[in-house]
């Protein structure tokens, strides 16, 4: 799943929960057309608890960072964002650079807050749906501070009323504007998306690139 080496630097793409790599396909091959070497990681995102998650993707990760002399980004999408801060806090690649970030839970969802003790839920979503709560208190612990360049995409369109009516303020449909942010990120962009669709979004895509090269977001072309 990785390209052929090239001068730029590396891309990590993580997906989100009860997905595949495959569902990260467009984003990753927008980026492969732009001349990134890049690793789309398939990890069993329902199967075990966030901790293991992290161990289970490093490594991949290591097989594939072997140039040190180039920097290595991570682009994570909901919950693969919260593993990028993981690996990071706890395996940091010597040759880190920047980290994006696409409709993240940082501050966890209160959507899993409220459908957590569902059967349906358990089912769907398994150990690592336990752990994406807002009162789930062994986030910080987990993905350590954030002491590296972090950009945040967040999306403000829902397609679920049901979920928008469980969110306070802005949200998109499954996660608050205001709950994907973090101490320390670097720069932070909302753009018209879904939760669902953000990772197929031009707008988001545009913007990864923006943010990976050039530390900061386009305010000229948000939607």
């Amino acid at each position: 799943m990785s390209d052929s080496v090239s001068e730029k630097d590396l891309i990590v793409v993580l997906h989100g929960i009860a997905r595949t790599w495959r569902s990260m396909n467009s984003l990753a091959n927008f980026l492969r057309s732009q001349g990134y070497p890049l690793l789309n990681v398939g990890y069993p995102s329902t199967r075990i608890h966030l901790e293991s998650l992290i161990d289970h993707i490093q490594h991949q990760v290591t097989d594939f960072n072997r140039d040190h002399h180039r920097k290595i980004h991570f682009i994570g999408y909901s919950l693969g964002g919260l593993l990028a801060r993981g690996v990071i806090h706890r395996y940091r690649p010597p040759n880190l650079g920047r980290v994006v970030q696409l409709a993240p839970p940082n501050q966890g969802s209160e959507v899993a807050d409220f459908w957590k003790n569902n059967f349906l839920f358990k089912w769907i979503f398994g150990p690592a749906g336990q752990d994406l709560g807002a009162e789930e208190k062994s986030f910080a612990r987990i993905l350590g501070p954030v002491d590296y360049e972090l950009g945040v995409i967040a999306g403000n369109r829902s397609w679920d009323p049901i979920s928008s009516a469980m969110i306070k303020g802005p949200n998109d449909g499954k996660v608050s504007v205001e709950s994907t942010k973090v101490a320390g990120l670097t720069d932070h962009i909302t753009i018209a998306a879904t939760h669902t669709f953000i990772i197929y979004n031009r707008e988001a895509w545009n913007q990864t690139v923006q943010f990976l090269e050039c530390g900061k977001f386009n305010r000229n072309s948000t939607s």
